[in-house]
């Protein structure tokens, strides 16, 4: 099984894009490490169509090759071993909310699943898991009486999935001043979920807050003394960037490393995680070459070069937003609506004049094909790949669930405001998927 292990390649993200081929003998990937390229800086050069001066924001091309993205997702020949092997793991994980006892403990498991980037497969475990914790929260419990780690990290974890948590259950951290006691002043490990679970507080809990810079400044103090590595690890990462401010997958991808420096580390959930990212990573490949054919066959982006083509950055921006590996239709539709978003959001804000921009707007709150017949070319285009997309999310929604949703999609744009924004489309096509 290390054998296993140590040949599948996860991905790490390098400050420039590049290929990297990881090859061993029981399989090989083409992995695409990826950044987001900087933003054009807006000019006021204008260009001069037809007598019609434009403006121009001096976009740059896109420095992504289609061509080159639908390779991804054609070298996981090995995947089934890798499925039926992580199928297994699965089953272990399940026994070990069945075998153990201790609620801490169990708090722990819910924690590392989640920043591994597993917590998908278990939620059912995990929902009964806080439920019964939180019928108890009493703080003279004495598994997490005087235990600010354990305090908070229960109060973090019952936050974060919907629970009511009064932040009077640190009370008996602070002092009458409202500073940390002094006998918690070196516990790393408690400050630093403390520092975590005050990212969840909601208005007017002025407790947190103060916690908050309270414990920030001794976490500070505490890299300087502290000798275990792994701790140091999450000190540094938090005070970078709360866990709760994180996209998922890139926190699994860093935990991942960070977790196999745990001397109390579990094997099992490693080799899961290892093997689920792997595994998972395919999946959005996958996912990359559909959007990316689809928007080679669209054609607005060779086309239209006034506009931004970052179909890239918005499929990457779809995976933050909907990380769930399940929810595979909704980040390919999602992927979608944020390309067209930006086509349309220039047409409005950069090159498109205010006749044309009336026209267009007409167009799209009679949802009439034959309405684009005054529109320059550029504008067909941009409605056309509107107007199908609308059309074919409609369909699979009608083929799959048996409902047609198309009138009210067209009544969704016919309801916004005369004025047809780039806001109020994005609005109207969010609620689509």
């Amino acid at each position: 099984m290390a054998s296993l292990l140590t040949s599948s390649p996860i991905c790490s993200f390098p400050k420039q894009a590049q290929w990297k081929r990881f090859s061993n003998n029981r399989s090989s990937y083409h992995i695409l490490n990826v950044f987001s390229p900087s933003q054009s800086e807006a000019t006021t050069e204008i260009s001069v169509e037809n007598d019609i001066v434009r403006r121009s924001a001096n976009y740059h091309p896109p420095i992504w090759d289609y061509d080159s993205l639908q390779s991804l997702g054609l070298h996981h020949v090995e995947d089934e071993l890798y499925k039926e092997r992580a199928s297994k793991l699965k089953e272990e994980v399940r026994m070990m909310f069945d075998n153990v006892v201790d609620p801490l403990e169990k708090l722990e498991l819910i924690d590392a699943l989640q920043r591994l980037g597993l917590s998908y497969y278990f939620e059912d475990e995990i929902r009964k898991t806080l439920k019964n914790i939180s019928n108890n929260l009493s703080s003279n419990v004495a598994w997490k009486k005087d235990n600010l780690y354990a305090t908070s990290l229960e109060f973090r974890l019952l936050r974060k999935h919907g629970y009511e948590v009064n932040q009077d259950v640190f009370t008996s951290f602070m002092d009458k001043d409202g500073n940390i006691k002094a006998s918690f002043t070196h516990d790393c490990k408690g400050l630093l979920n403390l520092y975590e679970a005050s990212y969840h507080l909601v208005e007017g809990e002025t407790m947190l807050e103060n916690a908050r810079e309270l414990a920030a400044k001794l976490l500070k103090q505490c890299l300087k003394q502290n000798n275990d590595q792994y701790l140091s690890m999450l000190v540094e990462h938090a005070l970078e960037l709360p866990l709760h401010w994180r996209m998922l997958r890139l926190e699994a991808r860093w935990f991942i490393d960070a977790y196999e420096k745990n001397k109390d580390k579990n094997p099992i959930i490693l080799e899961l995680a290892i093997l689920d990212y792997n595994i998972v990573q395919a999946m959005h490949q996958e996912d990359l070459r559909y959007a990316s054919g689809w928007w080679k066959d669209l054609g607005i982006g060779e086309r239209l070069t006034f506009a931004r083509d970052r179909l890239m950055e918005n499929f990457l921006w779809s995976v933050g937003i909907i990380g769930a590996p399940q929810f595979e239709r909704g980040r390919r539709i999602q992927t979608k609506v944020n390309a067209l978003i930006t086509y349309i959001d220039d047409v409005y804000d950069v090159y498109g004049t205010m006749d044309e921009l009336e026209l267009f707007t007409d167009a799209v709150e009679r949802w009439d094909v034959n309405a684009t017949q005054k529109l320059p070319n550029y504008m067909k285009l941009c409605f056309h790949a509107l107007h199908s997309s609308i059309n074919d999310m409609a369909f699979h929604t009608l083929k799959e669930q048996g409902i047609d949703v198309l009138p009210f999609l067209k009544n969704l744009v016919l309801s916004q405001s005369p004025e047809f924004s780039s806001s109020s489309f994005s609005i109207f096509l969010m609620n689509t998927i």
